[in-house]
């Protein structure tokens, strides 16, 4: 069974850091793009940052960059810190999975959230002024 469970959202205050955490498991992680995403109330669901494992590939929307590193481990947990968070990063984050079929699947899926294979459940980040 795919599981994709994210942890560490919350409250924090404007300019605060976060560490999202997800844990995944039941499919062949080396074979997929891991990424966060996120919905803020009124808008869709946008990408935030994807990770290929097996090429080392990275990518941020421009919002994020400079402010958010996505990273992961050897035991299938995909990490986001978030760093000097304001008003406009509250929302519900997700972590998700898309097979990767090519060295940009990444970038793909960051601009195209619907076309990923699995989701989690998504997890509450409100940044308070």
């Amino acid at each position: 069974e795919v599981q994709l469970v994210e942890s560490g959202g919350g409250l924090i205050h404007i300019g605060g850091s976060l560490k999202l955490s997800c844990a995944a498991s039941g499919f062949a992680f080396d074979d997929y793009v891991i990424g966060w995403f996120r919905q803020a109330p009124g808008k869709e669901r946008e990408g935030v940052s994807t990770y290929s494992s097996n090429l080392g590939s990275i990518y941020y929307a421009d919002s994020v960059k400079g402010r958010f590193t996505i990273s992961s481990d050897n035991a299938k947990n995909v990490y986001l810190e978030m760093n000097s968070l304001n008003p406009e990063d509250t929302g519900i984050y997700y972590c998700a999975a898309g097979r990767r079929w090519t060295a940009y699947s990444g970038s793909y899926y960051l601009g195209h959230p619907d076309k990923l294979d699995y989701w989690g459940q998504g997890i509450q980040v409100t940044v308070s002024s």
